[in-house]
């Protein structure tokens, strides 16, 4: 659970270690607009994604379903700057299906954690074969971390790029080819 009178405590001492008088006008709600900002941003670290894929439909077509271009945004866990882009999401049902929000809805249980790009790339699709028993999954995820733009190497338009496969798409050619067309790639 998030505390917010220690996410204040910690940014009036950040602040201060920044040499800013936090008593400044500007400066002086900053604390409870992070404390706020990060409940929000940080939500996904108290959901999982069963809420939201445990309402599924029968279904007799095994045909891949893919929820391409789902815009996210995360945070790194290395530098707390955000990082953002688009999730690609495909599955072969097994009998049943998710609605289709509920793929994005996955996808943002776990941005909206202090996260790792290749983490949060196989937390998605192992939350799909856990939740709904598919064939297989595949998930690619492409962002631009600001960790990587705004500080270090100072790259900005870079584009990190993840994918896992799992079940039936991990040996099978046919299927990831078609999960790439299905892209546009």
């Amino acid at each position: 659970m998030i505390d917010r009178e220690k996410i204040e405590a910690g940014v009036r001492l950040l602040l201060e270690g920044m040499g800013e008088d936090v008593n400044r006008e500007g400066l002086l709600e900053t604390p409870k607009r992070i404390a706020r900002m990060y409940e929000e941003i940080f939500a996904g670290l108290e959901q999982t994604p069963k809420e939201h894929l445990s309402k599924t439909f029968s279904v007799t077509d095994n045909g891949m379903v893919l929820e391409k271009d789902i815009v996210f945004y995360s945070t790194c866990e290395h530098h707390l700057l955000p990082f953002y882009g688009k999730a690609h999401v495909a599955y072969i049902p097994d009998g049943k299906v998710a609605g289709l929000s509920k793929l994005a809805r996955t996808v943002e249980v776990y941005a909206r954690r202090p996260q790792l790009q290749e983490r949060l790339t196989a937390q998605i699709a192992d939350a799909l074969m856990e939740c709904l028993k598919p064939a297989g999954a595949m998930v690619m995820i492409e962002a631009e971390h600001m960790c990587m733009t705004m500080r270090g190497v100072k790259k900005p338009g870079s584009q990190t790029v993840t994918y896992v496969t799992r079940g039936c798409f991990t040996d099978n050619e046919k299927l990831q080819a078609d999960f790439w067309r299905m892209l546009g790639r």
